[in-house]
């Protein structure tokens, strides 16, 4: 658990950013599938898995969780994007497609950084009025998240509040989940923001946007970047250059207090890095987030 917590925190805090889009019809997943980078079809009912919405050039819009609730029910948890923006965006493909988009506003999303009661790995616990629970954590650094009426979650101050996003997002990163603000998006390829390790993508599945890039990518090896987490010993911004040697090595992609998602070539040296002329350390990424 993080040790920057608030002594007093209410049980399951809600996540402060956090949106949900329903997606449901006969052709909700199929749609979800000819959209978005994971293989949504060979989902398991009432199983989730990361995904993400990428540009045709194969640059990340949106890193979310999709969760394939019923035959004709997936639901996108969406961190950082808006999630009116996408329903909208997506609204131009549906066509004749039999799939109504539906963000939730009474719907609220909370998390606590202890085990599940019953979700486990990409098992989705729950169901109907009494929400859903979810396992977005692993052995070494347990979470959960639940989703559910607004008015089930009892509310901190803001301060709490804040300090507990805070909390939650310094932990995605330090799984290598990256968090992006508006001006990351369309920039990093999900390789580059190593979405591999989340089982993010999918290389063998048909056409989605970007597909082709992906795939290219992944097959001729051509990838020649991955994330690295950093801890800055001053704040940092997303998009604020890392050096070493004096050079530009890459750039910060994802921000939460004093850690940093960075992306940065495979092979560097061990020199030193620095973000606005201080220095960051390596941190190694936990694993046990892949779904």
């Amino acid at each position: 658990m993080p040790d920057n917590l608030p002594p007093a925190f209410v049980a399951y805090p809600r996540l402060p950013g956090h949106q949900l889009l329903s997606l449901q019809g006969v052709d909700a997943a199929v749609f979800a599938h000819a959209q978005f980078s994971s293989d949504v079809t060979a989902l398991p009912l009432q199983h989730w898995q990361w995904s993400a919405w990428l540009t045709a050039k194969g640059r990340t819009l949106a890193v979310f969780q999709l969760l394939r609730l019923a035959e004709d029910h997936v639901m996108l948890v969406l961190a950082d994007a808006d999630a009116d923006a996408i329903a909208s965006q997506l609204q131009r493909f549906v066509f004749r497609r039999k799939v109504k988009l539906q963000v939730h506003a009474d719907l609220a999303v909370a998390g606590a950084f202890t085990a599940p009661e019953a979700a486990t790995g990409a098992a989705i616990a729950g169901g109907g009025d009494a929400g859903w629970e979810l396992d977005l954590g692993s052995d070494a650094l347990p979470r959960t998240l639940r989703i559910g009426p607004a008015e089930g979650f009892a509310a901190g101050s803001e301060a709490e509040e804040a300090a507990f996003a805070l909390a939650w997002r310094q932990t995605d990163l330090r799984f290598g989940l990256p968090r992006l603000e508006e001006s990351q998006r369309e920039v990093w390829t999900p390789q580059q923001l190593g979405l591999d390790r989340l089982n993010g993508y999918s290389v063998k599945k048909g056409c989605y946007p970007g597909q082709e890039i992906v795939a290219r990518t992944h097959f001729l090896g051509k990838a020649k970047r991955v994330v690295q987490l950093l801890h800055a010993a001053a704040p940092a911004q997303a998009g604020d250059a890392v050096q070493q040697d004096g050079a530009a090595l890459g750039s910060i992609a994802s921000v939460a207090g004093d850690l940093a998602l960075a992306v940065l070539p495979l092979e560097t040296s061990d020199a030193e890095l620095q973000v606005g002329g201080v220095v960051a350390q390596r941190v190694p990424l936990l694993d046990g987030l892949a779904r």
